[in-house]
C-alpha cells in the first residue's frame, strides 16, 4: 500500500517509518521547515530505541507545496491539533478521492477532515504508542518492538475490504491494531487517557511512573474518568471501556507499558510549544455544557495547565 503521511513529527514518524520497514510505500510531507530541511540535508531521519542504535532511515519527505502525488492508498494526518486546518489548506491540492486516516491526540479534527474527505473514506484512531521527537531529523521510539496498542474505526462503522488491508500493514508493521465498530467510543477511550496522564504529568512536569507511584493517584484519574464519563453518557457517546477498565488501562500503561515517558503534552510545553489542553480537557468542558453539565474538574485542570505555561513563559 501507498501512504502518506502528513506531519513527520514524532507519531506520523513512527507510523511512518514502520510501515514502510513493513513494505510499504511512504512519502512524508512536513511543514516545520527546519526539520523539513535537517531530513533533505542528511537523506531521511536518524532513528533510535530506547536511546540505543541510532541509524538513519532513508524517508521521502517534501513540504506540502511540493508535493502533487495524489496516488496513495491513505493520507495519513499525524499533527497537533492547532496545526491541522491550515494544513489541510496546503495540502488540498493532492486530495483526490483517497481513504483519509488519523490518529491524533484530542478532539475537534474530525470536524475539520470531513470538509475535506468523504466520511465512507475516514478511519480514525488512537495509539497507545510513546514516541520522540528529539529534534529536526532525529527520532525515539520509546519500547521494545511491538510495544503498545492501536484501536481504529470507521467513520460509517462499517469496515469495508480497503480497512480490512490497512489493518494487515499495521499488524506487519507492529502496532497490534484492533478494528472497532464504534466510531466515537473509540476516539473518546483515548481523550480520557490523555486527561488523565498527559495533563496531570504536564502540570507537574513528571513521568507516567512518577504519576502512577503517587498513593493518591487512582482517586484523581477516578475524579477525571467520572466526570468524563458523565459527559460521555449524556451525549449519548457508548465508551469501549468500563470505567474501571479505563482507569486499569492508564495503571497499566503508566507503571508497565512507558513508566519512564513524558507525555507528549509535556514535551510540547517543555520546548515552549503551544498544549493541546483545549482538545482534551477543554472538549470535555465544551461538550459537557452543550449537555448542562458542568465538568468542574476538567475545566480546573484545564486552566492550571495554561498557567504552569504562563509561568514557563514568564521565566
Amino acid at each position: 500500500m501507498k501512504f502518506t503521511v502528513v506531519g513527520a513529527g514524532a507519531m506520523g514518524l513512527r507510523f511512518g517509518v514502520l510501515l514502510q520497514e513493513a513494505g510499504n510505500e511512504v512519502d512524508f510531507v512536513e511543514g516545520w521547515q527546519p526539520h523539513y530541511e535537517q531530513l533533505k540535508k542528511q537523506g531521511g531521519v536518524y532513528v533510535t530505541r530506547e536511546r540505543q542504535n541510532k541509524h538513519l532511515v532513508p524517508v521521502n519527505v517534501y513540504t506540502p507545496e511540493e508535493y502533487t502525488a495524489t496516488d496513495a492508498d491513505f493520507v495519513f494526518f499525524e499533527l497537533k491539533q492547532m496545526q491541522l486546518a491550515e494544513m489541510l489548506k496546503r495540502c488540498q491540492h493532492f486530495f483526490k478521492d483517497q481513504y483519509v486516516l488519523t490518529a491524533m491526540n484530542g478532539m475537534g479534527h474530525i470536524e475539520k477532515l470531513l470538509k475535506y474527505f468523504s466520511k465512507e473514506k475516514l478511519v480514525a484512531g488512537t495509539a497507545l504508542v510513546a514516541t520522540i521527537l528529539t529534534g529536526p531529523g532525529e527520532v525515539e521510539f520509546v519500547g521494545k518492538p511491538g510495544v503498545g496498542t492501536t484501536n481504529w474505526a470507521n467513520y460509517t462503522e462499517k469496515p469495508d475490504e480497503k480497512t480490512n488491508q490497512l489493518m494487515e500493514q499495521l499488524e506487519k508493521a507492529n502496532f497490534n491494531p484492533s478494528l472497532k465498530e464504534n466510531f466515537m467510543g473509540t476516539l473518546m477511550a483515548k481523550v480520557v487517557f490523555n486527561s488523565v496522564v498527559n495533563t496531570l504529568c504536564t502540570m507537574f512536569e513528571i513521568t507516567m511512573g512518577e504519576y502512577a507511584s503517587f498513593d493518591k493517584a487512582n482517586e484523581l484519574s477516578r475524579q477525571l474518568i467520572d466526570e468524563a464519563y458523565d459527559i460521555c453518557e449524556r451525549a449519548g457517546v457508548q465508551l469501549v471501556n468500563s470505567r474501571e477498565k479505563e482507569l486499569e488501562s492508564i495503571n497499566y500503561v503508566s507503571k508497565v507499558g512507558n513508566p519512564h515517558h513524558y507525555p507528549s503534552m509535556y514535551q510540547d510545553m517543555s520546548h515552549n510549544r503551544p498544549v493541546e489542553v483545549d482538545y482534551i480537557n477543554g472538549y470535555f468542558v465544551k461538550l459537557g455544557r452543550k449537555y448542562h453539565y458542568e465538568a468542574k474538574t476538567h475545566n480546573f485542570v484545564t486552566n492550571l495547565v495554561h498557567l504552569a505555561e504562563h509561568t514557563r513563559s514568564q521565566r
